[in-house]
């Protein structure tokens, strides 16, 4: 067991998601974070679905009931295993009785730990993951809180303490960002000059950020062509029939703020989508922190489907380093 002697802010349970439920309104949750999560549980052996805790901004203190063999990858949050720092993406050993703290962010929002074995609670849907609103998976399908006592599963035992990610594999968090976008089924109701602007201008992150979509602030409000609003629509520009959702998806309610929808996201509703944040960048904007800066950029699908290919690569390149 790990006992919870402090939640932090909003530490959850995640894996890689429960995919195929979106159809039904269940979103896939899972970390926002893929390739930080992937990391950590490569470096103890896990298979590549294992669960793990996903620890944002303020992280939590964690007591060990056991022996475990543990790594953490993602946000910069300056760990410490007994008051001794303990480095990220290489794997370490905790003994029973052994307290890991978390200190705030030096960059990024949100940092992985994996424990060899994974945090065994029960699959719903086919995944461990947390998803909040519906009261569904992870630790009774909720952030954690005090006192909790995640079981951990039994470990596969081809991790090795001091297993660590190579440099080439890491991936700097923190500054400014540019993500990438391709223009969506309803683009073409923006004016010419809001398209313009909203690719041009800087905007920063909102403290409204979290799994369910990033708001972002600080750019130009943007004007839609006029038109007579189908049945259904709703009066303002921005609004359309209802439609489906992807993840990523961007939609700017009134053209005053950009919403770019995540993980824990609705499937639809009447909110014309812009474009969508390409998969390869999602995880980008899990470790984005309020105020951070970050501009769009558009791109080809073509563009959008070759970043996905490298994406992966990195990932089956990590899985070979550890035979996971």
């Amino acid at each position: 067991m790990i006992k919870v002697l402090k939640p932090g802010l909003a530490t959850s349970v995640q894996d890689l998601g429960r995919e195929g439920y979106y159809h039904l309104g269940i979103p896939p949750s899972g970390a926002l974070d893929q390739y930080a999560l992937s990391a950590a549980n490569h470096l103890v052996g896990n298979p590549l679905g294992a669960a793990g805790l996903e620890c944002t901004l303020i992280g939590p203190e964690l007591q060990f009931q056991q022996d475990a063999l543990v790594a953490l990858s993602g946000a910069l949050m300056s760990p410490r295993l007994d008051g001794e720092v303990v480095h990220q993406d290489t794997a370490f050993q905790v003994r029973a009785g052994q307290v890991l703290r978390f200190e705030f962010p030096k960059a990024g929002a949100r940092t992985y730990l994996a424990v060899a074995g994974g945090i065994d609670v029960p699959l719903v849907l086919g995944s461990r993951s947390t998803y909040t609103l519906g009261a569904l998976g992870g630790f009774e399908g909720r952030r954690l809180q005090e006192g909790d006592q995640l079981p951990i599963g039994e470990a596969s035992g081809q991790g090795r303490a001091g297993n660590s990610l190579p440099m080439a594999l890491r991936r700097s968090v923190g500054g400014d960002v540019t993500l990438r976008v391709v223009p969506g089924l309803y683009y073409d109701r923006l004016t010419d000059g809001a398209k313009s602007s909203f690719f041009a201008e800087p905007w920063t992150v909102g403290s409204e950020a979290d799994r369910i979509g990033y708001r972002f602030k600080g750019g130009s409000a943007l004007s839609f062509q006029p038109r007579e609003q189908p049945f259904g629509a709703g009066s303002d520009p921005s609004n359309i029939v209802d439609s489906c959702y992807p993840i990523g998806s961007i939609q700017v309610p009134a053209g005053l703020e950009p919403i770019v929808l995540h993980r824990d996201a609705v499937s639809g509703g009447g909110y014309a989508m812009i474009g969508t944040v390409i998969s390869a960048d999602l995880d980008v904007i899990g470790q984005m922190q309020p105020n951070q800066r970050a501009g769009f950029v558009a791109v080809s699908l073509e563009e959008a489907l070759e970043a996905r290919r490298v994406y992966k690569k990195r990932l089956k390149i990590m899985a070979s380093l550890f035979n996971t």
